[in-house]
C-alpha cells in the first residue's frame, strides 16, 4: 500500500473516531437537554397558571368530584388539578415524574411535573404532564442526520486527505521515479534538487544525490580497470604465446620439452578466455554497447545451427527448429549472437549422445518467447537458482567449461531487457527460456 494511500487511511479513521464519538455524544446528551427543556416549560406553565389563578377560576375548574383534567386535542399535553388536605406542617412539594397515563383508551409516556399551592387557606396538586414521543422523534431526527453528518465527513475528510497527502507526497515521487526508477547509468545521473518545502524530502534527495556521486566514481573507476586489464593482461599473454610457439620451433627441442610447452600454451588460450569472457560480462554490464541492429530470430538461429553443424553430427544429436513466427527486434546483433552460441553450446555440451536439442518459440504470459531445450544431464534445484553466478559448474568437469557461459548469457539478456528462466531436472535434460 502507497505511502498515500495510508496517510489518507489514518487520517480518515483517527477523525471518524472522533466524529463517532462526537455523535455518540449529541445523542447521550440530546435526550438530557429534551428532558431538561420540558421541565423549564411545564415549571413556565406552572407559574404561569398559578399566578393567573383566583377563587372564581379555581371553582370553575374543580367540579363536585373535586377534580379537572384536561388535554389538547392530540394528548400531547394534559393538566390536572385537585384539592388535597391541607397539613401546614409539610412542606410544599414539587418534583418530576416519568409515567404512562391513559386518556380516552390511549396510552402516552409522559413527563410529568407535580407541584403542590396553597390559595387562601387550601392546598392544591397541579399536574402538567407532556407526553415523551416528541423527544423520541426529535432523537430519531438527530440520530438520521448525525448519521449522515458522520458520512459526509467521512467521505470528505478522506478525499481531502487524498488530494494534500499527493500534494505533500509529490516530491518524494518525483524523486523516485526520477532519481532511482529512471536511472540506468550512473553517469546520466541527475543532480538538479527536486523543488520541495519538506526538510525530509530534501534530505532524501541529497543522500541520494551523494550516493550516486560516489556509484559514479567507481563506475568510472571499474571501466578505466578494464582498459587496463585489456591492456596490462591480454598483450603480455599475447608475448608470452608468441615466445612460447618460436620455441617449439627449435629442432633441438625435447619430446619432453615440447609437452611442457603445449602445456604452457594451453594454459595461457584457457586465461586469455577467461580474461576475454571477464571483459565481455564488464562492458555489456556498463552498457559500453549499442542496439543498432534489427534481429531477425528465425535467422539468427540458422546462423548458430551452420556453425554448430560439426558438433552436433559428432554427438549423433537431432536439430529441430520449430518457430511459428518471423520475430523481429532490435538489438545488437554481435551481442545475441554470443548469447544464442552460448546455450546451444551448453545445450549441445552436456547433452546425452544421440539425443535432441528443440528450439520453439510459445506465449508465455501474454509474451513472445523463445525455448531452447535438451535431453541432456540436468540440474537440480539448488544448481538451477546458482547458474548465472560466475565460475560455478555443477554438470561437468570438462576442461572447456569456466563457469562463464551463462552469466554471460544473462548479462546480454539484461542488457536486451529479456527476461531469463531455466527449467531442469536431473536426467531429464534442461529448458532455457527467453522471454521478450
Amino acid at each position: 500500500m502507497k505511502l498515500q494511500l495510508k496517510l489518507a487511511l489514518y487520517n480518515t479513521l483517527t477523525k471518524v473516531a472522533i466524529i463517532t464519538l462526537m455523535g455518540i455524544f449529541i445523542l447521550v446528551s440530546i435526550n438530557r437537554i429534551s428532558v431538561n427543556h420540558i421541565h423549564q416549560r411545564l415549571i413556565q406553565k406552572k407559574n404561569k397558571l398559578v399566578t393567573h389563578l383566583s377563587s372564581t377560576a379555581i371553582n370553575d375548574l374543580l367540579t363536585q368530584q373535586k377534580t379537572f383534567t384536561d388535554y389538547n386535542l392530540l394528548k400531547e399535553e394534559y393538566i390536572i388539578l385537585k384539592e388535597v388536605k391541607n397539613n401546614h406542617k409539610e412542606k410544599l412539594k414539587q418534583y418530576f415524574s416519568r409515567e404512562t397515563r391513559e386518556i380516552e383508551g390511549s396510552q402516552e409516556e409522559y413527563e410529568i411535573l407535580s407541584a403542590e399551592f396553597e390559595y387562601r387557606g387550601k392546598r392544591y396538586l397541579l399536574e402538567l404532564g407532556e407526553t415523551m414521543s416528541t423527544v423520541g422523534q426529535l432523537e430519531n431526527t438527530i440520530s438520521v442526520f448525525t448519521f449522515f453528518i458522520l458520512l459526509a465527513a467521512v467521505i470528505l475528510t478522506l478525499l481531502t486527505d487524498l488530494a494534500f497527502s499527493k500534494f505533500l507526497l509529490a516530491p518524494f515521487y518525483q524523486i523516485i521515479d526520477q532519481k532511482l526508477n529512471k536511472v540506468n547509468d550512473p553517469i546520466s545521473f541527475n543532480y538538479e534538487p527536486v523543488k520541495t518545502t519538506t526538510e525530509d524530502f530534501r534530505i532524501l534527495d541529497q543522500s541520494i544525490s551523494s550516493l550516486m556521486n560516489k556509484i559514479t566514481d567507481l563506475f568510472l573507476t571499474e571501466k578505466e580497470f578494464i582498459a587496463n586489464v585489456s591492456h596490462e593482461l591480454l598483450t603480455p599473454i599475447s608475448i608470452l604465446n608468441t615466445r612460447l610457439e618460436n620455441v617449439l620451433n627449435d629442432e633441438k627441442l625435447s619430446v619432453e620439452g615440447e609437452n611442457k610447452i603445449f602445456a604452457c600454451l594451453k594454459t595461457l588460450n584457457r586465461l586469455k578466455s577467461i580474461i576475454n569472457s571477464l571483459l565481455l560480462i564488464s562492458k555489456v554490464e556498463n552498457n559500453q554497447y549499442k542496439k543498432p541492429d534489427a534481429i531477425v530470430l528465425k535467422e539468427m538461429i540458422h546462423e548458430v545451427y551452420d556453425e554448430l553443424e560439426y558438433r552436433l553430427a559428432m554427438m549423433d544429436l537431432t536439430f529441430t527448429i520449430n518457430l511459428s513466427e518471423d520475430y523481429v527486434f532490435n538489438g545488437n546483433r554481435s551481442l545475441f549472437h554470443t548469447l544464442l552460441m552460448n546455450i546451444v553450446n551448453n545445450a549441445i555440451k552436456y547433452n546425452l549422445p544421440s539425443g535432441n536439442v528443440h528450439i520453439y518459440d510459445t506465449v508465455k504470459d501474454g509474451k513472445y518467447a523463445l525455448v531452447i531445450e535438451d535431453t541432456g544431464q540436468g540440474m537440480a534445484v539448488n544448481q538451477v537458482s546458482h547458474a548465472f553466478h560466475r565460475f560455478e559448474k555443477f554438470q561437468s568437469e570438462k576442461e572447456d567449461s569456466y563457469g562463464l557461459g551463462l552469466s554471460i548469457v544473462k548479462s546480454i539478456a539484461i542488457f536486451h531487457e529479456l527476461d531469463l528462466e531455466i527449467e531442469s531436472e536431473i536426467g531429464k535434460g534442461t529448458r532455457v527460456i527467453l522471454i521478450f
